[in-house]
């Protein structure tokens, strides 16, 4: 769903105290580790610029979910714009998505309780975004697009609400609603039936997502489908690094599937096999390290009966 918009180039300039004139073409064109430390700023006035043409605002709205520059006042101004009904459909969408990576990032970090590892939005600010995205989907008068986009970014911080209308918008059969709840199942357990028949669809939008969403769950019954994805140099590029990924979560064992494509011309096929290996090994050593800690305990309960039996023998009739 997300939208072209980094692929629009323009000179947005912005003069701070002391430093260069910038435009936002230089930020989408280098990675957001390299960003100035004024890249933030940059981008707040860009997306609260109403003056400013639509194309540079939507950038300004997807460089804004990037963790290295969201905080709670550019997430304030993405949450405000989502609400407004006067500004842009597309605008509003690209702008409730890119607060989905703020929301995950809260979730993984959830009973984390050291300081240095807290996320960049806090408890309470995630709940003011979680309410007002819940309010939002149930209000039919906002555009089904905003909608569409407050829901793929919702459920990556998982709440109550989220697989009733999941399913809902699944059973509907209307594509673009169809593909939305493909994408939440990434995330939202419980759907494993669907995302077998998803795997199925010839949609490649959804077929992608589905083989994401199965991997995810480790769906074992999708095995065959994602192995048959993998081995076949047919497969669409983008497709099949998601089936590599996939298999690595699902079967972790069965690593001679990847073991060919190391050798891959294609340095992103290479190098997606390879880390599908590095995690097989990692996933076996896991296993191994929880087998020792079995036997650690088996002998300790061991020990324990034998403590006990001693015990017995010693007591005074």
């Amino acid at each position: 769903m997300k939208s072209g918009a980094k692929k629009l180039f323009w000179s947005y300039n912005a003069r701070f105290a002391g430093e260069p004139l910038m435009d936002l073409r230089y930020l989408t064109d280098i990675p957001s580790w390299e960003w100035p430390e004024n890249a933030g700023t940059l981008i707040l006035d860009a997306l609260n610029d109403r003056n400013a043409p639509e194309e540079e605002r939507l950038v300004a709205a997807d460089l804004a979910g990037d963790i290295v520059v969201l905080g709670e006042k550019l997430a304030d101004s993405l949450l405000s714009i989502v609400r407004s009904g006067d500004e842009p459909v597309d605008l509003r969408a690209t702008a409730a998505l890119s607060l989905g990576p703020g929301l995950e990032e809260a979730d993984l970090a959830d009973g984390d309780d050291d300081p240095c590892d807290s996320p960049t939005l806090s408890p309470a600010f995630v709940q003011k975004i979680q309410k007002t995205f819940h309010r939002l989907y149930c209000d039919a008068a906002v555009p089904t697009y905003v909608r569409r986009a407050i829901l793929e970014a919702s459920v990556r911080n998982p709440q109550s609400w989220h697989a009733d209308v999941i399913r809902i918008a699944y059973d509907s059969n209307h594509p673009d609603w169809k593909l939305t709840s493909v994408f939440c199942m990434r995330f939202i357990q419980g759907f494993e039936k669907q995302i077998l028949e998803a795997l199925k669809s010839a949609n490649p939008d959804i077929h992608y997502n589905a083989v994401a969403a199965a991997g995810n769950w480790e769906v074992d019954s999708a095995w065959p489908h994602i192995k048959a994805l993998v081995t076949s140099a047919d497969t669409e590029k983008s497709l099949r690094l998601a089936a590599i990924e996939a298999a690595a979560a699902i079967r972790p064992g069965e690593t001679d599937i990847f073991e060919t494509l190391v050798d891959s011309e294609d340095e992103d096929i290479s190098e997606a096999a390879l880390d599908a290996l590095t995690a097989a090994e990692f996933a076996e050593d896991m296993e191994e390290g929880d087998d020792e800690e079995d036997d650690f305990e088996d002998e300790d309960e061991d020990d324990l009966d034998e403590e006990d039996e001693d015990d017995e023998d010693g007591k005074i009739n």
